[in-house]
C-alpha cells in the first residue's frame, strides 16, 4: 500500500539513522519499526499482583517513615535532661564546700 505519511524531523533522523547503520532501504526500517510498535504488548499474568494488606500496630496519622526522627528527639531529651542532673549535683556540690 502506498500512502504519505509526515514524520517528526527527530523521527526521520532516527530511522535514517538506523537505516544507514543496519545498510537497509529506510522503506523496510519504517515498516520493521511499525510492525515491533503494533505487536501486542506481553501477555498479562493469570492472576492480577495484590498487595496483601496487613496491621502494622501504628495509630492512624503515625508515620512510620519518621519513627528514626522521632528516636533521635528523644535521645536528645534524654541527654539534655541527664547533663540538666549532672550540672545540678555539681552546683549542689559546689554549695556545699
Amino acid at each position: 500500500m502506498r500512502t504519505t505519511l509526515t514524520l517528526d524531523d527527530d523521527v526521520a533522523d532516527a530511522l535514517k539513522e538506523r537505516a544507514r547503520h543496519l545498510d537497509q532501504p529506510f522503506k523496510r526500517v519504517l515498516n520493521d519499526v511499525l510492525r515491533c510498535g503494533l505487536r501486542p504488548n506481553a501477555p498479562q499474568p493469570a492472576e492480577p499482583y495484590r498487595v496483601r494488606i496487613h496491621s502494622t500496630g501504628f495509630a492512624p496519622g503515625v508515620d512510620p517513615l519518621r519513627l528514626n526522627q522521632l528516636v533521635d528527639e528523644l535521645e536528645t531529651e534524654a541527654y539534655l535532661e541527664k547533663e540538666a542532673r549532672i550540672a545540678r549535683a555539681g552546683s549542689e556540690r559546689a554549695d556545699d564546700q
